[in-house]
């Protein structure tokens, strides 16, 4: 049996997520081919990658140095696909400065990555990141001060904007380990009700969690409200409180290597959307082009 990328995908979604069912929910896939990717990649590496335990799936030590290992396979898979579209002429001769504002979501959980292989891309061009709140991306783009920004496009309501979305995040309930409502067969809004509840402010979270909270007749029972997702992470992690957020702020850590777990909700929660933004009507650089040309490639937008 030989060693494929879907086995190292799939092995890779189950040891982030910490259950081959979260795995699944996040490949969009069955369960079923989840374990048996996981069993074939035990056959080839010849030990468990994982200890099966009631609250979930923890590495060994052969799965923890495999992980490793996984990472930089993906990361190469990443960069050649790509790069490799790119190959050409503009790339080599593109000159110029961008000026992209970004929110705090999409610099520290986004955006990072992405920056460094457009700089690898288009070496000639000089990218400048500023981190603003929504008001100020949507102000400074009607000034022109900034060329295209990277946020969440969920939170634009701005009709002078064009947004394009590239990535629609789920958001779902993250729980301690061990805690009785993962044993729920199922688990809504009315439910999480129930529960102190660890409110993010940050990027306007705090505004969208009401909005939603507001069509139901329950309200969370919130004992702290917080700019910062780690602290969130760590608080729910150690038992203080339950939240809501998105599956791309989502570790399966805390700071203090708790683990943090996600239930899906029965109730409708809207996603997280990551996307671009500009000036409605604004005309395009050579710059600009290439940095939106290169998101569509990297989440198959049809161009």
């Amino acid at each position: 049996m030989s060693l494929s990328l879907r086995q190292i995908r799939y092995f890779v979604a189950t040891a982030e997520s910490g259950q081959v069912s979260q795995a699944a929910i996040n490949l969009a896939i069955s369960q079923s081919a989840v374990t048996m990717a996981i069993k074939e990649l035990e056959t080839i590496v010849g030990a468990p990658l994982f200890e099966r335990t009631p609250h979930g799936m923890d590495l060994t030590e052969t799965g923890r140095l495999l992980l490793s290992q996984a990472y930089d396979i993906l990361r190469k898979v990443d960069d050649i696909e790509t790069l490799m579209p790119a190959a050409g002429p503009l790339s080599a001769k593109l000159q110029g400065r961008l000026s992209v504002a970004a929110s705090y979501t999409v610099i520290g959980y986004f955006l990072p990555l992405h920056i460094e292989r457009l700089k690898r891309q288009f070496p000639g061009m000089e990218i400048q990141l500023f981190e603003l709140n929504r008001e100020s991306v949507e102000e400074g783009l009607l000034a022109n001060r900034y060329d295209i920004a990277v946020l969440l496009t969920s939170n634009i309501l701005n009709p002078e904007l064009t947004t394009e979305t590239l990535l629609n995040s789920q958001r779902r309930l993250w729980l301690p380990t061990r805690h009785p409502l993962l044993s729920r067969p199922s688990v809504g809004l009315k439910e999480v009700a129930e529960e102190n509840y660890i409110m993010l402010t940050v990027d306007e979270a705090s505004h969208t969690t009401l909005k939603y909270w507001s069509q139901t007749p329950y309200q969370p029972k919130v004992t702290l409200r917080t700019s910062s997702v780690e602290a969130v992470r760590s608080l729910v992690a150690n038992g203080q409180g339950v939240a809501i957020l998105s599956d791309m702020v989502h570790r399966p850590w805390s700071l203090e290597g708790r683990r943090i777990e996600t239930v899906s909700l029965t109730d409708p929660v809207p996603s997280m959307d990551v996307g671009l933004a500009w000036r409605r009507n604004a005309e395009f650089t050579p710059a600009m082009e290439a940095f939106r040309a290169y998101f569509r490639r990297a989440f198959h937008i049809p161009g």
